[in-house]
């Protein structure tokens, strides 16, 4: 093996060792590429995102939309057809972590120790996955609302942006499950905790029902609540009604937040765990 051979630098490298952008974002492309084909091949894995706004939306119309508007039903679905965008996310942001950690105990992620491709490609690839399903899921939900009376009073452009909006902030949090999934001993733990953080943050709030009907301590907690600002936001981009820029830059703030903190820990992690 000749001195040349022995000293260029790794395909995809810089010269100190770095994986370059160019390098980095094919690498992204490829796990992209490998976890759709693993959705292909197991077409189950797509029945939360496809069935959960389907439940959701005929289990709140028909069970609580009568009681929540004194029997009329359409006036809820255009109450809380926007509110499940906010909650849509956060569901489909917990089966990552549980996948994650899956991954680990089975041993996929060894797989990728051999590789020569930055550690954080692989939770960037799931990311986008994840947000492709939560897109899905809330073009679905949309349909269910079409089909159960929402009535959009604004324009497409106005819908776009709050869709878009739940995707910015459901993706923010799939960087908290999976951290948890890289971070708890099994899938049972990650999905038990994540219920208890699930469960405050979506009754806890103004997805539901108004925040004006709640006591005064969970009132308060509402307010700080950022699925009842995502909500908030979403009603008022559907609706026309209510203020607009408010409760999108607070979502917006939150999403960065999370991601600007949690994605850096997340990465780090991993490189731990795969090292």
């Amino acid at each position: 093996m000749s001195a040349a051979t022995m000293t260029a630098p790794v395909r995809g490298k810089t010269d100190d060792g770095r994986i370059g952008l160019r390098a980095n974002l094919r690498h992204i492309g490829a796990l992209v590429r490998r976890n759709f084909m693993q959705i292909r091949n197991e077409p189950f894995s797509m029945f939360d995102a496809l069935a959960m706004p389907i439940v959701f939306s005929l289990l709140f119309t028909y069970v609580f939309g009568g009681a929540m508007t004194g029997g009329n039903r359409s006036e809820y679905v255009n109450y809380f057809i926007p509110g499940l965008m906010a909650m849509g996310g956060l569901n489909i942001a917990m089966s990552i972590g549980t996948g994650v950690n899956d991954d680990f105990n089975k041993g996929v992620m060894d797989r990728f120790r051999t590789l020569p491709i930055a550690r954080s490609s692989v939770l960037i690839a799931k990311l986008v996955v994840e947000s492709g399903r939560m897109l899905v899921s809330t073009v679905i939900l949309m349909i269910m609302g079409f089909i159960q009376g929402f009535e959009l009073k604004t324009g497409p452009l106005e819908l776009l942006a709050a869709v878009v909006l739940a995707l910015v902030f459901g993706s923010s949090l799939t960087w908290i499950f999976m951290l948890l999934g890289m971070s708890l001993p099994t899938p049972q733990a990650v999905s038990g905790m994540g219920f208890l953080v699930m469960m405050p943050l979506q009754f806890g709030s103004s997805i539901f029902a108004p925040t004006a009907t709640m006591p005064d301590w969970l009132e308060s907690f509402t307010e700080y609540n950022p699925l009842s600002r995502l909500a908030d936001a979403a009603r008022a981009l559907t609706s026309g009604h209510g203020a607009v820029a408010e409760p999108v830059t607070v979502t917006l703030a939150w999403a960065v937040g999370i991601t600007v903190i949690v994605a850096p820990l997340a990465v780090r992690k991993f490189r731990n765990k795969t090292s």
